[in-house]
């Protein structure tokens, strides 16, 4: 196991336990998390703060669904559930719960990790908490087949 799949799956083992303060020994003091929300700042001040919002104020907790490590990076494909209990980007809460498929990329600097990117599927769990309506279903075929 690469030291980068070992600190990314240390923080799976964090976040269940909610011991935030922990995510400070894993990564780096100029840890970038080039997803974190808008206004968040930079350093494991600012990921041990996001994660501690996404973790008590959204309740999200994740499940691994995968892992692929080469070198000083890694790939952790999750599930993360919540509930849509607060306002969130403008949205009034809606009380619904969500389940959203998430990648995330950690790049490892010595024996921590020192960035993060990540891509979740917002989209997906604004209509499953019915904060935006489902308008249909798609026709997926192409052009000339719809006909």
């Amino acid at each position: 196991m690469t030291v980068a799949e070992r600190a990314a799956r240390e923080i799976d083992t964090i976040l269940r336990a909610r011991d935030y303060e922990r995510l400070r020994e894993i990564v780096t003091d100029d840890f970038v998390d080039h997803s974190a929300p808008p206004g968040t700042f930079d350093g494991a001040d600012g990921y041990v703060a996001t994660m501690r919002f996404v973790g008590e104020q959204l309740g999200i907790a994740y499940e691994v669904a995968d892992v692929v490590a080469r070198g000083d990076d890694v790939v952790v494909h999750a599930i993360a559930r919540g509930r849509h209990d607060i306002p969130l980007a403008g949205l009034p809460a809606t009380g619904r719960s969500f389940e959203m498929r998430t990648m995330h990329w950690y790049r490892a600097r010595g024996d921590r990790l020192a960035e993060h990117w990540g891509v979740l599927d917002q989209l997906g769990m604004l209509f499953q908490t019915g904060a935006l309506p489902v308008a249909g279903t798609i026709d997926a075929r192409p052009a000339s087949a719809a006909q």
